[in-house]
C-alpha cells in the first residue's frame, strides 16, 4: 500500500523534525535519510521488527513530475461527488513535491505500524502545507481528516 504527500510548498521538510515528532508521539523509531545538494530524497523509518517503511521524495521541477500530478488530478476530476474535489484537484496541481510512503506487507505490529504512517504522513502534509493521500482510504488534509474516500 503507498501513501502520497502533494506539498504545496518546495521547502525541504526537516527529517530532526518528523524523528521528533514521531518519538514524542510514543513511538521509538529510527530513521535514516540520504539525499543531495537539495535536501534528502529518500528516507527509511523502522519501528519495532520488519521491514521500515521507505519513504522517497520529489522535487517537482527537478524530477519533471508534471504528468504524474495531471494523472492525480484527473482521478479527482471523477471524484465529482465530493464538495472537496475541486479544492484537492487544484492543491495536487500547484503542487511542488511529492513524498511517497510505502508500506510494508511483513510488519509484526500492524497497529504501530498504522501509527507510524499516519503520524508520518499528517507531520510531512504539515510540514509541506499539503495534503495526502493513502491507497484504498482516501484524501486528507493535513489533520488527518478525510475529505474523500476512495472505494
Amino acid at each position: 500500500m503507498w501513501s502520497r504527500i502533494f506539498g504545496l510548498s518546495d521547502a525541504e521538510p526537516a527529517p530532526a523534525g518528523l524523528l521528533e515528532h514521531l518519538q514524542q508521539s510514543g513511538l521509538s523509531v529510527r530513521g535514516q535519510f540520504r539525499g543531495d545538494d537539495l535536501g534528502w530524497t529518500a528516507a527509511e523509518l523502522s519501528v519495532g521488527t520488519g521491514t521500515p517503511v521507505y519513504l522517497e521524495r520529489y522535487l517537482v521541477k527537478e524530477d519533471n513530475l508534471r504528468e504524474d500530478l495531471n494523472v492525480w488530478a484527473g482521478i479527482l476530476e471523477t471524484c465529482d461527488y465530493s464538495p472537496f474535489a475541486q479544492v484537492l484537484m487544484e492543491k495536487v496541481i500547484q503542487s511542488k513535491q511529492m513524498i511517497t510512503l510505502r508500506k510494508p506487507i511483513d510488519h509484526n505490529n500492524e497497529s504501530q505500524l498504522e501509527d507510524l504512517l499516519d503520524w508520518t504522513c499528517r507531520w510531512l502534509a504539515q510540514a509541506t502545507e499539503g495534503i495526502y493521500q493513502v491507497d484504498g482510504a482516501g484524501w486528507f488534509d493535513a489533520n488527518g481528516m478525510r475529505l474523500i474516500e476512495e472505494y
